[in-house]
């Protein structure tokens, strides 16, 4: 079934928008030496979606995640899942937001030791409802407004307005000029100068989250006193080397937190030396599956 015009229109400029955050994302990954996983094939994995699963075996398809030593044949560490929406109207906004949350944090959850950066990239009309549900579960939200970007494709001659009244044949002639319109790249410049204070911020807190590095490591056996050291093979020398001077009292668990410079922190308990030291050996996490 063909696409009607004022549904092709709203997807133009979805594709649009999404086109814009993928190339900062783009410049970003490689100014870090991250791997950016976006739709399309990649031998690492099977089929053209970036999907996910969490610690229930569920997966979410997702825009963008950036990865810590992946490549186009590996599966890397997830620092930072990022999702994107335009949405024309502000009453499919929560439902959105909604949709975001369910699909990012199990797997936040499922990847904490990596404690990736949540973030969502939106378009369009979202109530602040919305923007502050998504905030108030440690989302970083970059907003581009309706009213910007309509001003944003103005400044290049398109009218990208859309009402519910707004006939076929008006949709058409939008989409015959954008077909015919040969500055995008200039237009989506604009769009990002015109949203600057945003646009940094978000990607400040992006690099905060990426650039970070181990403060420290405080282990807490229940009968001891809290050891901090500064690098894993430190924590996993001492858990090895611990020694029950207690009697017969024995090693009840092992509390271990892991301390950000930037104030993340990742915590743990175990009950056992060898899953103890297994978290900190490894800090491994669910990965996507490989292609086989």
């Amino acid at each position: 079934m063909a696409k009607s015009p004022a549904h092709k229109w709203g997807q133009i400029i979805g594709d649009f928008l999404e086109e814009v955050f993928a190339t900062e994302l783009s410049k970003f990954a490689r100014k870090h030496k991250l791997y950016l996983d976006t739709q399309g094939d990649r031998p690492a994995r099977s089929g053209k979606k970036v999907s996910w699963i969490d610690s229930f075996e569920n997966s979410h398809d997702l825009d963008f995640v950036l990865e810590r030593n992946g490549t186009k044949n590996k599966i890397g560490d997830p620092v930072a899942f990022i999702e994107s929406a335009w949405r024309r109207y502000t009453k499919h906004s929560r439902n959105k937001a909604q949709e975001i949350q369910g699909a990012i944090l199990p797997l936040v959850a499922t990847h904490k030791n990596f404690a990736p950066f949540m973030g969502v990239m939106l378009a369009g009309e979202f109530t602040d409802g919305a923007l502050n549900q998504l905030r108030s579960l440690g989302f970083h939200v970059l907003y581009f407004p309706y009213d910007l970007i309509l001003q944003a494709f103005k400044k290049y001659g398109i009218d990208a307005s859309t009402e519910e009244n707004t006939t076929e044949k008006d949709f058409q002639d939008k989409i015959d000029k954008w077909e015919k319109f040969d500055n995008k790249k200039n237009l989506a410049n604009y769009l990002l100068r015109l949203n600057k204070v945003e646009v940094d911020a978000f990607f400040e807190s992006l690099e905060k989250a990426v650039s970070r590095f181990i403060e420290l490591i405080s282990v807490l056996p229940l009968h001891g006193t809290s050891n901090t050291l500064t690098t894993v093979e430190e924590a996993i020398d001492f858990i090895e080397s611990y020694q029950n001077d207690n009697g017969s009292l024995p090693v009840l668990k092992y509390e271990i937190v892991v301390r950000y410079n930037n104030k993340d922190k990742v915590e743990g308990i175990f009950n056992s030396k060898e899953s103890a030291i297994e978290f900190l050996e490894s800090y491994a996490a669910p990965k996507p599956k490989d292609k086989k």
